[in-house]
């Protein structure tokens, strides 16, 4: 089966559509579909309940699609970048479920992994517990949360082969390789893409038997979310 597609348009087609529950990879700006997200934009769905570590900023990466109310509601844990996202939210016009970074992850995991829900100890006598179930074990309170499954995972790696094994560049590791499993469908954007066989299997960080379409960006803008530079001595 090819899961090549022509362009990140082509391979969104389909598959998206108002109001689904969708799980964007990336770490702050470093590993995000940089071409998924505006193709998403450019497809015009609305409504979408958008799982994320982060929103972007104000007119990168996930930014984009709030500056267009294409996003209803943010599953994030960590907001302090995007002054859109604050505005939105503080005036009720976005919805956001606040997660502890850690806990966001498990669910992604969970969710690939086929566990419906697990117990952690983070959250526990915090506002994150509300309306939450709770259950003692060896004396120790914990939080039970529910896996996150989401209809669509768009994700970014460095490299694909054909069959769809990724390899993720450094901290690009963080979040997608969870978002791609817990995806009922993956489509991954690579800066490249090699031959079948090409990955060695110890060097394969993600099984293509997740990913369902490939789409090739072989020139990211990656921009740098902070830049911070010192006096040259």
């Amino acid at each position: 089966m090819n899961k090549v597609y022509p362009s990140a348009a082509a391979a969104l087609e389909g598959i998206v559509r108002d109001g689904q529950l969708m799980a964007v990879g990336g770490f702050g700006l470093c590993g995000i579909p940089e071409a998924l997200i505006e193709a998403l934009r450019d497809s015009g769905v609305k409504d979408l309940t958008v799982i994320s570590n982060n929103a972007g900023v104000d007119d990168f990466g996930l930014g984009k699609l709030l500056t267009t109310r294409q996003i209803k509601k943010m599953i994030s844990s960590y907001v302090g970048e995007n002054k859109e996202f604050e505005r939105q939210y503080l005036s009720g016009e976005l919805e956001l479920e606040f997660t502890p970074q850690g806990t966001l992850a498990e669910k992604l995991r969970a969710g690939g992994a086929g566990i419906p829900a697990f117990f952690t100890k983070t959250g526990v006598g915090t506002l994150v517990a509300e309306g939450k179930e709770t259950r003692e074990f060896d004396g120790e309170v914990y939080l039970m949360e529910r896996a996150l499954n989401p209809e669509v995972a768009l994700v970014k790696a460095d490299v694909a082969d054909m069959s769809g094994n990724l390899r993720f560049n450094k901290t690009a590791r963080n979040f997608n390789p969870a978002a791609a499993m817990a995806g009922k469908i993956c489509v991954v954007e690579v800066e490249r893409l090699v031959p079948t066989g090409t990955i060695e299997p110890d060097d394969v960080h993600l099984p293509g038997i997740y990913v369902h379409r490939i789409v090739v960006n072989a020139t990211p803008e990656k921009r740098i979310e902070k830049r911070t530079t010192r006096d040259r001595k």
